[in-house]
């Protein structure tokens, strides 16, 4: 689709290759197809899809920490595929408890040959993995407590989690046991609604 590749030529062509444009451009244009049916995203259009889903998930790139991640109710992808995508060295998990956005997810990864994603059909509470992983992402799950509370089985040590989120509030609480590293104010070109990220460590990591 011409218009998304030029979209995505516009905002990115300074940081990623021409490849991983490709790439991208397929991902957003099969979006579109499979939304007819299956009800990904609630957003329709192309360039709303490029800044509200793509832009906001790469705006997370600075602060992810280590080489496995974990993005929790990845939905349609979002942000573990694009990120994916900006990273091939780093590898991904995507965990969703949703049967039909899990078979577009496989869809994607076999179509777009991305071979650093793995993919899971699994509610997180029941999901385990003795490695554990250096950061635990989530875009739109739930609440930071319950984020926190149903992941921190998974974390491995000095591991960071990462809440993605709009209007922050001036004063979050965490679970006990947690503690807030950072909360960051992104800036998405071309979005005037705010956007944060929460990072949260482990008092035991």
């Amino acid at each position: 689709m011409e218009k998304v590749r030029a979209l995505l030529e516009k905002y990115l062509k300074n940081s990623l290759s021409d490849q991983q444009i490709d790439l991208l451009d397929q991902y957003v244009s099969l979006i579109l197809k499979w939304n007819k049916f299956y009800n990904l995203t609630a957003i329709t259009d192309p360039q709303e899809i490029v800044i509200k889903h793509i832009l906001d998930s790469l705006s997370v790139l600075p602060y992810l920490k280590g080489d496995r991640i974990l993005d929790v109710g990845t939905g349609a992808g979002f942000p573990g595929i694009p990120l994916a995508i900006s990273l091939p060295n780093k590898h991904f998990s995507l965990l969703d408890s949703s049967n039909k956005k899990i078979q577009f997810l496989i869809h994607i990864v076999s179509m777009l040959h991305l071979k650093n994603i793995e993919i899971i059909h699994s509610r997180v509470e029941s999901y385990q993995n003795q490695q554990g992983f250096n950061t635990i992402i989530t875009r739109a799950f739930s609440d930071l407590p319950h984020f926190l509370k149903t992941t921190q089985h998974l974390i491995g040590p000095h591991g960071i989690f990462i809440a993605m989120r709009g209007v922050t509030l001036s004063t979050i609480q965490t679970p006990d046991g947690f503690q807030i590293k950072d909360i960051i104010s992104l800036r998405i070109p071309d979005l005037s609604a705010e956007r944060h990220v929460v990072i949260v460590e482990s008092r035991s990591s």
